[in-house]
């Protein structure tokens, strides 16, 4: 299990200034380990573009920025595990409209405080990422920062455009279904903010964090759910509608509805939630239907399904119905294990609060 760290990087390793290689340099030194996999890939870095093929596909591209301070935190986040995040959630959208990711670019505005030894490690975690999801690293940017560092990502993907799923084909009497469970990261951030707060108090005192390793691997390291891509194909399901949870449940189906002018009836005792999920909102005495509902950052896929298709997918483990679509005049709401029903509120992450 990790510990935290005093700073981002180990004092006691070689640190080299970034001032020490110029920026074309250090961009020839970040990207000699880059390899072209994939055949979409006619040429990456190395010229003023990037140029690619995609033999008559439809092309979809998404961009995020991760800002420090915003989110994520250097003090118990590793370097390797934000480069490896940085790309899960941008390859989560391609995968949420039914495409294949590709190629991505990244990147990056950065402040001395950081060595080249530093930016090498966050590398690594986005060369690891793009290994596990044989995605090609096909241009980007550095520059410099007057304050910590700033990762903008864009995943590039492609598909044929008869498989193309958006947020707005949502259709009355669908299944509202997801994928694996939800609220793990939220509760793996919790858990970090609190043994920051004891670390900050006591810095000769490492946590003890094996019982919630699960999620705070779901809050440091998160997985884009490709899997549930190719598992829908293998069963011939197409969703009439999709988007990935990065905000939270209600935002998401919100968003779902909203576009697809439907409403919503969600069943409380139908989302799916892992054991130690229950058991560190019992002991941060935290409502688990909230924390699933709000959460945000497990980076599952929210999708719409045609009735017809239910018995291909209910006996996947990796699938659970959580709902239904209704008629637009119904409302989006949370039906309670009590049977009481509730108008759902978008109660997720909002970059744009304070």
């Amino acid at each position: 299990m990790m510990y935290f760290y005093r700073m981002f990087e180990d004092k006691s390793k070689k640190r080299t200034p970034l001032s020490d290689f110029g920026e074309f340099s250090l961009i020839k030194h970040l990207t000699s380990n880059f390899k072209m996999t994939n055949r979409t890939t006619v040429k990456g870095v190395g010229d003023d573009a990037a140029v690619l093929n995609f033999a008559g596909d439809s092309v979809v591209l998404s961009t995020d920025f991760l800002i420090e301070g915003v989110h994520f935190d250097l003090s118990y986040m590793p370097l390797k595990h934000l480069g490896y995040k940085s790309v899960v959630v941008n390859l989560s959208d391609i995968y949420a409209m039914n495409a294949k990711a590709s190629q991505i670019t990244v990147s990056i505005a950065v402040s001395n405080r950081f060595s080249v030894e530093a930016i090498d490690e966050l590398y690594e975690g986005i060369i690891a990422a793009t290994k596990v999801y044989g995605v090609d690293i096909v241009g980007g940017d550095t520059t410099s920062s007057t304050s910590g560092l700033t990762i903008s990502i864009t995943a590039i993907g492609h598909l044929n455009g008869k498989d193309l799923v958006e947020r707005n084909g949502a259709k009355v009497n669908d299944l509202l279904v997801i994928s694996g469970d939800i609220g793990g990261a939220y509760l793996g951030l919790q858990v970090l903010q609190r043994e920051k707060e004891v670390f900050k108090v006591n810095p000769n005192l490492q946590p003890d964090l094996d019982k919630y390793s699960y999620v705070i691997q779901r809050q440091l390291k998160p997985e884009a759910r490709k899997d549930i891509i190719q598992i829908l194909k293998d069963l011939n399901v197409k969703p009439t509608s999709m988007i990935d949870v990065s905000d939270g449940l209600s935002s998401e189906i919100i968003h779902l509805c909203t576009q697809s002018n439907v409403g919503c009836e969600l069943y409380e005792d139908k989302i799916p939630l892992d054991p130690v999920v229950i058991s560190t909102c019992e002991e941060f005495n935290l409502d688990s239907t909230t924390i699933a509902l709000s959460g945000g950052e497990d980076y599952e896929l929210l999708m719409t399904i045609r009735q017809v298709d239910f018995e291909k997918i209910k006996g996947n483990p990796n699938l659970t119905v959580i709902g239904y679509i209704a008629d637009e005049k119904i409302g989006i709401n949370l039906i309670t294990r009590g049977h009481e029903k509730i108008a759902l509120k978008a109660q997720g992450w909002n970059s744009l609060q304070s």
